[in-house]
């Protein structure tokens, strides 16, 4: 699937900040908080700017890599000026024309799902990457092909949350339905962006136990790199 801009609130934003320094922010909307609001500058941070997990994660990058959902590009930029050889992996058409305008070399605008199966050393999925997988069904599908895009020695890295916090109690219990039909981290979310509307879409926050069994059912091996300090954590994955 290819994002049209008629439907792409974070490209519109991203595009808009880009070309006009226009910071309007993008509304994030779930069923689970209340709604959020995101400045488009955020997806232009430099590496100083970047949560502590996302600069180590940059750190164990190396040899070809691809930056899946790269946004403005902020981290494929940073590693094209190590000189390394990095490809940005986006469905935005506008997200696209931005990475380009900044002088990234290689930029694909499609799914990862769609792309040509290349081989790569590092696969990127950072902002809780792999929530484009959308349920635990999704990411089982989208580690399988993961996997045979990775060099015998490659490693995917990735940052995910554990949403457990949203149902802790004030006496530090935690309270939800175990009955419930889907994984407490299978957010359903809508964006929208000054009169722009995005399609509803599911988005997937993954504890690290649950990649970890996951990830074996696909041939990979699951490490948990370093955690931050807010349920979230950086994990590598390699063949098993």
């Amino acid at each position: 699937m290819i994002l049209e801009p008629a439907f792409d609130p974070i490209g519109n934003a991203i595009f808009n900040y880009h070309h006009h320094k226009d910071n309007t922010p993008i509304n994030v909307s779930s069923a689970v908080v209340e709604d959020e609001q995101m400045p488009p500058e955020y997806f232009f941070r430099s590496l100083h700017d970047m949560p502590m997990l996302e600069r180590l994660a940059l750190k164990y990058c190396s040899g070809k890599i691809l930056d899946v959902g790269a946004g403005a590009g902020c981290h494929s930029l940073y590693l094209q000026q190590q000189q390394l050889d990095v490809t940005a992996l986006e469905i935005s058409t506008l997200c696209c024309k931005v990475m380009k305008d900044l002088g990234i070399h290689k930029v694909v605008n499609k799914d990862i799902l769609t792309h040509a199966i290349e081989k790569y050393d590092t696969i990127l999925l950072l902002m809780n990457g792999i929530g484009i997988a959308g349920s635990i069904h999704g990411l089982g599908k989208l580690l399988i092909h993961l996997r045979e895009m990775l060099l015998p020695k490659g490693r995917i890295l990735l940052d995910s949350s554990d949403l457990m916090y949203l149902y802790e109690q004030e006496d530090g219990s935690i309270l939800f339905d175990i009955n419930a039909e889907n994984y407490y981290g299978e957010i359903d979310y809508l964006l929208t962006y000054k009169k722009i509307i995005g399609h509803p879409f599911k988005w997937l926050f993954a504890d690290h136990v649950l990649l970890s069994e996951i990830a074996e059912q696909c041939g990979l091996r699951t490490k948990v790199i370093e955690y931050g300090p807010h349920y979230d954590y950086l994990a590598e994955l390699t063949l098993i």
